[in-house]
């Protein structure tokens, strides 16, 4: 018995696999080492319930994909707070980049572009995991991301660059306050997830020119930025995973003809197809 969980900073997927067919599907909050502790993800991880975690001697193998899990400190709290509860398993713990690659891979080397919450890439053959440029977050990266179009759209709400209809729309749906914007990306935490929760808005007006090119410029600054860091970049298939790739296929369609890419697939999430890459792997023996 396997439990695999890919995780993004707003919500975790989660499936308990046995003897190669998946048992439950289930989800909880999502889990970053940045802005938790391990206590914090332990909790995260109870809330499974008792119809997965009463399985917890069972379970061989607990495989984790999640934001925040670049660097070995970083991983080793999720491996605690996940290892507070299933202290019986074995822990594979990746970021979520690594998940997205298993879940695209058709036996040929491509690249993969995560665009969820926040941005990433890389480049997988079937054996290493490969990114040229590294993820950085919301702070000083994720662009192309649902957190870097919330970013843009408060600053240029803040310094009086949005169109009068949508600076109106913006001010009356949320009682935006320059305080409030403040607090919430500098002080209180899920900074992140505060401005990626105003991707809607802008999704629901993205017909508008200033917001489709607000938007087209930053998917095209990830792509530039990232997909193309790799040489052979115009020769590989990019498939693209997230929720910005699937609320915002048209955009990202012209981009990828703009940059004369090779298109792979789009999924918005990475769960099922990972199950199935994980199931043939643990079990090929």
């Amino acid at each position: 018995m396997i439990l695999i969980g890919t995780s993004g900073s707003t919500k975790c997927d989660w499936q308990l696999v046995d003897n190669k067919k998946t048992l439950i599907k289930k989800s909880t909050k999502g889990m970053n080492p940045f802005f938790m502790d391990d206590v914090a993800i332990s909790d995260i991880v109870k809330s499974l319930g008792d119809e997965i975690i009463d399985h917890k001697k069972e379970i061989e193998v607990v495989y984790y994909f999640g934001a925040g899990c670049s660097s070995k400190h970083f991983a080793a709290m999720l491996e605690r707070g996940i290892s507070m509860v299933f202290n019986h398993s074995h822990l594979y713990v990746k970021e979520d980049i690594v998940a997205a690659a298993f879940a695209t891979f058709d036996g040929k080397p491509s690249i993969t572009a995560l665009m969820g919450t926040g941005s990433n890439a890389c480049h997988f053959d079937g054996d290493i995991v490969r990114q040229e440029v590294s993820g950085m977050d919301f702070i000083l990266g994720d662009e192309g991301s649902r957190s870097h179009f919330g970013k843009l759209l408060l600053s240029k709400y803040l310094k009086k660059q949005l169109p009068e209809a949508i600076a109106n729309d913006l001010e009356k749906e949320f009682q935006l306050t320059k305080e409030e914007i403040l607090l919430n990306v500098y002080i209180k935490p899920y900074a992140n997830v505060y401005l990626s929760s105003f991707s809607q808005f802008i999704k629901e007006r993205i017909d508008h020119p200033f917001l489709r090119d607000m938007v087209k410029q930053s998917i095209n600054e990830f792509v530039t930025t990232y997909v193309c860091s790799y040489n052979n970049y115009k020769n590989l298939a990019v498939n693209f995973v997230g929720s910005v790739p699937y609320f915002f296929e048209e955009i990202v369609n012209e981009v990828v003809e703009q940059n004369e890419l090779q298109k792979g697939v789009f999924i918005e999430e990475p769960i099922d197809l990972l199950v199935s890459y994980l199931i043939k792997k643990h079990y090929r023996n």
